[in-house]
């Protein structure tokens, strides 16, 4: 059905303004008139009326004082004046000492449900040619071991912010840098040619992460006893770190690796390749994906070569054991390693050639690293040292730090007993989902099929908003039981709503075409709204806010609670009013727009976290 609203003309320029565009138009034209001021936009603070006072939006009068010469209370009421008389979105107001209130008239909100209506993408910008380009890095997995919950974490607030930046306008490259490489992998190697008998994936039945992370686990079971056992015989703990023959091995073969031993190579390589697949069904689940893809093994040479160039040109400084640092002292900061003494790189140094390999790759304009906030001190010295080498964008680069993410004691365990695995977690929360929604009856009338892919949806969902809604820069605890609940501030409310608004809008289908908004039932500079109405088109409109406001805070969040809180604002609407059963066919016909487009700015906000939202539940 085609719910296209038919409007008398208001203003000339109205269909290109919102309702806060115009009133700020006018607002500067009126202090002009009055008081001959050339006043800026940024000196128009137009917000929203507080809920004691009547109106929709407040003008903040005190900028405009000092020119009118006046109080604050005349100041207002002159401006008000203006207003009504000249700006055609203005129907009354009311003075609250130096604030002035402006109550907007029905035809001017209906002129807005219209352009919203218009727009598929209401509240979203789309890039340009000429747009910056960012690219943002996520997920950063080491090839030992499966992703885990302070993953799961990541990947949704790195997938979500490169939405909600191209949201924004922005072109967005999505990345990854793989840690592939180091005495951690080879670790997983070295215990699987001990213990491993030949075991593939295949004939163990296990995800591939999942088999290389049981042998991370079982050298550092292995690893222990044997410093237990030196420390018995009267060494030292430390020097038995060292000492264990385990280590010895290890470091042995990551030795061996450096030198591309084609056997060792053949069998990282092997072994690699069997925890990429597991990675790749783990992020399937999880809904993200990367445009392209970094491995360490590749990066690190890089830097050490751009490190060496650094070095020929005094940027950095050999010691007399030949490791190789950057000095940070001037910087307010201490001495960083860039290379070992025996030539081999760190973190930093192969975080430094991957921002090489980058930047030849993408014309870069920004670049932001989700990284948990354990992380911070490196990325302030990465930002120094990159602006250091001549990289446009070193010094202005995003750290995204986000705090830990734990469950409660006792709710899981992992195969580690350590940390939570990522692909038992969203098992668990989708079986949650199925379990919930069988004994609350809402899939009832639904076959199997149906009823499997709804519990994946919700269950899904449940987990990114949970994690989502919470600034990122928090620790946060994340409790299953919680999340999956119809009702309050979680994702299964939200898509509740959506799947409800969605069955309202099948019944209208059903019913007399009346119901569509069509010449003879078309809203006219006479038809009223109700206070719900009005307060639903006016949230509506603070959606390009709130995707604005989320791109400048790197903030997922912002974007969950409006989610969170238009959802509120319908359903206290849909509780006080009905819509199919409204005898009146123009204000039926308005009702069912104002619901078609809350569905829509649910489903485009809900998609900014990745999270989808099902037709029916």
């Amino acid at each position: 059905m085609n719910y296209a609203l038919l409007f008398v003309p208001l203003h000339p320029n109205f269909k290109d303004m919102n309702i806060e565009a115009l009133i700020s138009k006018a607002a500067q034209e009126a202090v002009k008139a009055l008081y001959g001021m050339d006043a800026t936009e940024k000196m128009v603070q137009l917000q929203k009326t507080r809920s004691e006072f009547e109106g929709n939006l407040t003008l903040v009068v005190f900028p405009f004082v000092k020119a009118a010469k006046k109080s604050p209370e005349q100041t207002a009421q002159e401006i008000g004046e203006y207003l009504q008389a000249n700006c055609v979105a203005v129907e009354k107001f009311n003075v609250v000492k130096g604030f002035l209130n402006l109550s907007v008239g029905d035809g001017a909100w209906l002129k807005l449900l219209e352009t919203i209506d218009q727009d598929e993408t209401f509240g979203m910008k789309q890039a340009t040619d000429d747009s910056p380009l960012v690219m943002i890095e996520y997920s950063s997995p080491n090839t030992n071991k499966p992703l885990h919950l302070g993953h799961v974490r990541n990947n949704l607030l790195g997938w979500s912010l490169a939405q909600i930046m191209a949201a924004n306008g922005n072109k967005v490259v999505k990345t990854n840098i793989v840690n592939d490489r180091g005495i951690h992998i080879c670790k997983s190697m070295l215990a699987w040619l001990k213990w491993g008998n030949g075991e593939t994936p295949e004939s163990s039945g296990k995800k591939g992460d999942h088999l290389i992370g049981d042998y991370y686990v079982a050298f550092d079971k292995h690893y222990r006893e044997e410093i237990k056992e030196l420390v018995a015989q009267g060494m030292d703990e430390e020097k038995a770190k060292q000492e264990a023959p385990l280590i010895k091995e290890a470091h042995e073969m990551l030795v061996k690796w450096e030198q591309e031993d084609p056997e060792v190579r053949a069998l990282w390589e092997k072994m690699n390749n069997w925890v990429y697949a597991g990675f790749d069904e783990t992020y399937k689940k999880m809904g993200v994906s990367f445009d392209k893809i970094y491995y360490e093994s590749q990066t690190y040479l890089k830097g050490k070569a751009k490190v060496e160039e650094g070095l020929a040109k005094g940027l950095f400084e050999r010691h007399e054991d030949n490791s190789v640092w950057a000095d940070l002292t001037n910087e307010g900061l201490d001495k960083k390693l860039l290379l070992r003494s025996d030539g081999t790189s760190v973190y930093m140094t192969q975080d430094i050639g991957t921002a090489e390999m980058r930047f030849q790759d993408y014309p870069i304009d920004k670049m932001i690293y989700v990284v948990g906030n354990e992380q911070n001190y490196h990325f302030q010295v990465l930002s120094i040292l990159l602006d250091r080498l001549g990289f446009k964008w070193g010094k202005e680069l995003t750290h995204f730090s986000y705090g830990m993410v734990e469950l409660p004691n006792g709710k899981m365990k992992s195969r580690e007993g350590t940390v939570v695995d990522a692909d038992d977690l969203m098992e668990l929360m989708v079986e949650d989902a199925y379990k919930t929604s069988m004994e609350l009856g809402k899939f009832d009338d639904m076959t199997e099929e149906e009823r499997r892919e709804i519990a994946r949806i919700v269950g899904m969902g449940a987990l990114k908003y949970f994690i989502l809604k919470v600034d990122a820069r928090k620790n946060m605890l994340f409790n299953p039981e919680e999340s999956i609940d119809f009702n309050g501030n979680t994702g299964p409310f939200i898509q509740y709503t959506y799947a409800r608004i969605r069955s309202i809008l099948r019944k209208a289908e059903g019913l007399s075409s009346q119901t569509s908004l069509t010449s003879t039932t078309s809203p006219t500079s006479t038809t009223s709204l109700n206070e719900k109405e009005v307060e639903l088109i006016q949230k509506m409109n603070e959606f390009g806010a709130a995707v604005e406001q989320a791109g400048k805070d790197y903030s997922p969040s912002g974007i969950a609670n409006y989610c969170y809180e238009l959802t509120k604002v319908f359903n206290q609407f849909y509780h006080d009013y009905s819509i199919l059963n409204e005898p009146d066919e123009q204000k039926k016909a308005i009702r069912l727009v104002i619901a078609k487009n809350v569905a829509k700015i649910i489903k485009n906000g809900m998609g900014l976290l990745g999270i989808e939202v099902p037709e029916r539940m």
